[in-house]
């Protein structure tokens, strides 16, 4: 079963792949603004060094940021978890803060950390926070409240059933969270990257546009998405090594 939902999946990406390599060698097709295939894999030879050396730079920021959010949100949905008035007054913040659009407060964290590495970590974890979050807080609810009476019962302290019943049950909805943000991650960064910086694919993809260097831009965006696809590969391994035994109650 395994085996023959990779092959479907390589069957799709070659389908894909194909129709893109049609549609791009149509003669009223502008390759100023569509690649084909062909001429991005050129790109992703010829300008290898200067894409992985770029490439390394955002990844570090994704990684760095994800990091943050999943730290800050597990505190975060921890404490609205044990205190349900913070619970009451710090959702809807919650919430509301992903109205705030990122090109929006992407400039500000500029202003406020400049052109380092900070703003792009801040803006990382700003999109990342809320599904590792909320993730949690649903996996932390999760449990029947039959279990939490037994615990209760057998005298054990809130903390105690905190820390043996609900967090090992929360370990999926976390994990699911996760993925979600690593997926998001990388949007963080480009526009971090965006609104300045002197290093990083999201840069480098920006000069390609207002240079016109086509396929450049399009081999910058296949290794974004190659590195959203890795960094979600490692989060569902992680849940596999740290919980093996969530892996067939792990949320759809």
């Amino acid at each position: 079963m395994l085996r023959r939902r990779y092959l479907l999946s390589a069957a799709l990406v070659f389908a894909i792949v194909g129709i893109w390599q049609v549609v791009a060698s149509l003669p009223g097709v502008d390759h100023l603004t569509l690649a084909s295939p062909a001429e991005t894999w050129r790109a992703l030879t010829n300008d290898a060094s200067l894409l992985f050396s770029n490439a390394a730079t955002t990844l570090l920021e994704v990684v760095l940021g994800l990091a943050i959010a999943v730290a800050g949100g597990a505190v975060a949905a921890i404490g609205m978890h044990l205190f349900t008035p913070l619970r009451d007054a710090a959702y809807p913040l919650l919430i509301g803060s992903q109205a705030i659009p990122v090109v929006v407060v992407a400039p500000l964290f500029i202003l406020a950390f400049d052109y380092g590495m900070g703003p792009k970590l801040a803006i990382v974890a700003l999109i990342c926070f809320f599904p590792v979050t909320v993730n949690l807080i649903d996996g932390l609810r999760s449990v029947e409240p039959e279990l939490l009476k037994l615990m209760r019962s057998l005298g054990a302290s809130r903390l105690a059933a905190l820390w043996k019943v609900e967090l090992p049950a929360s370990v999926p909805y976390l994990f699911s969270g996760i993925r979600i943000a690593a997926t998001v991650s990388v949007i963080g960064a480009v526009f971090g990257e965006w609104a300045g910086a002197d290093r990083g694919l999201g840069r480098l993809i920006l000069l390609g546009i207002n240079q016109l260097q086509t396929p450049r831009v399009y081999a910058g965006v296949v290794i974004l998405m190659a590195m959203a696809l890795l960094l979600f590969i490692l989060a569902t391994v992680a849940q596999r090594l740290v919980a093996p035994w969530s892996r067939q109650e792990a949320p759809a």
